[in-house]
């Protein structure tokens, strides 16, 4: 039994501190999920709050597996619905939205030049363009995979899309990541040309 699944337990038996443990063990990739998903930062703190709200409220029903695939789902499932919510209002700009950049800090080497610094920083708000340009389905399929790591079999729990759903979202996911920024080449740092290939993919 590994530690999740030894928290679980204990959370199942009414181990608040052992939830809490999960919280700390895992807020982190909730929050820049829904963060990506949603691309606001306001959004995103209100839905990972709201999911780990929910999954302690609904900890029995894990039956086991992977704890932080359950966990995505519940996550995912709270932003698509935000999502939903949201077409009833004003679409808020990324451009408008300072913490966009913050977006790219997964790219940046601290040991950089501020010069290269600046170019990484621009070509993260250019992808964080593309990922939110996606469908939402692409997008938390591109997250997952290529940001977070999760393998196909996890992100088939995470969404409760079949393997070869997963496998076929993300590869149209590249495909228009790439054609995305292909066709603004012109905004591309100068170290990435038009030859550059970008979510070329990989099996896992």
């Amino acid at each position: 039994m590994d530690r999740d699944d030894v928290l679980v337990t204990a959370a199942q038996q009414g181990d608040l501190r052992a939830f809490n443990q999960l919280v700390l063990e895992y807020q982190g990739l909730a929050y820049n999920v829904a963060y990506h998903i949603l691309g606001n930062a306001d959004g995103a703190a209100d839905a990972t709050q709201d999911s780990f709200l929910k999954a302690y409220r609904s900890i029995n029903s894990y039956r086991g597996g992977s704890f932080r695939a359950w966990l995505l789902r519940v996550l995912t499932n709270t932003c698509y619905d935000q999502l939903r919510a949201r077409r009833r209002r004003p679409a808020q700009s990324l451009d408008d939205d300072d913490s966009a950049a913050e977006w790219a800090a997964w790219l940046v080497d601290r040991s950089e030049r501020p010069a290269e610094y600046a170019e990484r920083r621009e070509l993260g708000q250019l992808i964080q363009r593309a990922i939110h340009a996606l469908p939402a389905d692409q997008r938390t399929v591109v997250l997952l995979s290529d940001v977070e790591g999760l393998t196909y079999e996890e992100i088939a729990d995470a969404t409760g899309m079949p393997m070869g759903t997963v496998k076929s979202r993300l590869s149209r996911a590249r495909a228009h990541l790439r054609d995305f920024l292909l066709g603004h080449k012109e905004l591309l740092p100068r170290q990435y040309s038009a030859q550059t290939v970008l979510w070329s993919g990989s099996e896992r």
